[in-house]
């Protein structure tokens, strides 16, 4: 049998394997087949999509990140760059402007170069910075020469304007206070109507230019009703008072009876001491506010006429304190209603030099009245006398109102309130046929 015989399933012995013809050698090898099982699998091609895709959107954003960084860089160069202005300048951010209409009022104004980097300067400070930027505020800045963009909005974004300031001094009435308010030329708006009486603290009062006289008026009430509740509950627990009602309306009296820090405890211990005794104040402040009101200037002398005029608010026809304040008191005369003085003065009267005489008694008083009209007499003589010498005198100067304010008329200062014996007994003033203040003689002070 030959050696090159094939086994029944065609495989080659191992004799006859590797037994090959000199035409077979000569041909090239074949590769192997694929071994038997496995099957041949194409390359999918969802997957080689999200590749594709996921490779733009990296290529992409590589490109954003660039344009963006180159931007900002840019918009950073200049933002820190020193501006325009060669000086300091002044300028004013209405209320209400967003950041565009403020870059644009820049801009014209010549503070900024470009409104659109300085928008753009904004929004990346807000976005990258390491604190956040806070919103533009309106008021009056004065921006530095030279100030960069940078610097030009922590001066907006932090409120470092202009301030103004309005001095509202103790003893004027709520419309005196409104009135001041609309004479004042930086504040805006419209004051439609007169807070009630004694509910304005006085003091001085800072804003920006173009803030509301509303904003004031509640700045005013919230800083009364603030003092109120820190000092009401300090309060001497003998006093003859009910309520921080009460409490305004005997301070504000104390208010307008002196302009002397120093006696208004003791002007308080008088009025204390005449509602113990079951006496009337008999102060001459609540007569005018009985005849004039909120305007709170009489212009005049407190007649006899006016004095036996009945009124809620007049202290020597009604018994204790009138219906409610004659001004607005100020911190001074609420702590002294609070703390008067431990004396047991019922009476005062003007000394001539701005203060006051305190006595115990009738006899004192009219001794301390008699030296005031002496006072007054030399004090007239010697005013009379200097205007017949003066040959500039040819008009008289105008007194001053006691709210400080220049009036025409015969206006008696806070320290010469009439006569000062509205709350001294019955030592009032009157005026004569000239409008001078004539005492009335002094009787024995009525009890309620």
């Amino acid at each position: 049998m030959s050696q090159n015989r094939k086994r029944p399933d065609g495989v080659r012995t191992a004799r006859t394997a590797g037994a090959r013809s000199p035409a077979e050698r000569l041909e090239p090898g074949r590769a192997p087949g694929r071994p038997r099982g496995l099957q041949a699998r194409e390359p999918s091609r969802a997957l080689g999509g999200i590749v594709r895709a996921i490779s733009g959107i990296l290529t992409v954003s590589l490109i954003v990140m660039v344009l963006v960084g180159g931007t900002a860089f840019a918009i950073f160069n200049n933002f820190e760059s020193p501006g325009p202005l060669d000086a300091a300048r002044t300028i004013v951010i209405p209320k209400g402007e967003g950041r565009i209409a403020i870059a644009e009022r820049l801009e014209r104004e010549g503070i900024i170069t470009n409104r659109w980097t300085f928008v753009g300067g904004y929004l990346l400070q807000g976005f990258l910075g390491s604190k956040k930027t806070s919103e533009l505020r309106a008021g009056e800045y004065e921006i530095k020469e030279h100030a960069s963009m940078r610097d030009v909005i922590d001066t907006l974004s932090e409120g470092k304007s202009i301030l103004y300031k309005a001095t509202l001094p103790e003893g004027l009435t709520s419309e005196q206070i409104v009135e001041r308010l609309k004479a004042e030329p930086n504040l805006s708006g419209e004051i439609t109507s007169i807070p009630p009486e004694g509910t304005l603290l006085p003091d001085t009062y800072y804003f920006s230019k173009g803030a509301s006289r509303h904003e004031v008026l509640d700045r005013m009430r919230d800083g009364m009703e603030k003092a109120m509740a820190e000092i009401w509950e300090q309060r001497d627990s003998d006093l003859p008072i009910r309520s921080i009602e009460e409490l305004v309306t005997f301070a504000s009296i104390v208010e307008k009876e002196t302009g002397r820090p120093d006696e208004r405890d003791r002007v308080a211990a008088v009025f204390y001491n005449r509602l113990r005794k079951g006496m009337r104040l008999q102060s001459d402040p609540t007569i005018i506010y009985g005849i004039v009101g909120g305007h709170g200037v009489l212009g005049r002398g407190i007649t006899k006429a006016d004095i036996d005029t009945k009124s809620p608010y007049n202290t020597y026809q009604i018994n204790g304190l009138p219906p409610g304040p004659i001004c607005n008191p100020g911190k001074s005369a609420l702590q002294a209603a609070l703390h008067p003085a431990k004396t047991s003065d019922l009476y005062f009267v003007a000394d001539g030099t701005g203060g006051h005489t305190f006595s115990e008694t009738l006899k004192e008083h009219n001794s301390a009245v008699q030296k005031w009209r002496a006072v007054e007499k030399q004090t007239k003589a010697g005013k009379q006398g200097a205007a017949d010498t003066d040959p500039d005198s040819g008009t008289a100067p105008i007194p001053q109102s006691v709210d400080g304010g220049p009036k025409p008329g015969p206006v008696t200062t806070k320290s010469q309130k009439s006569t000062k014996a509205a709350a001294s007994a019955d030592s009032s003033a009157t005026a004569d046929s000239n409008g001078a203040d004539v005492p009335l003689p002094v009787r024995k002070p009525k009890k309620q």
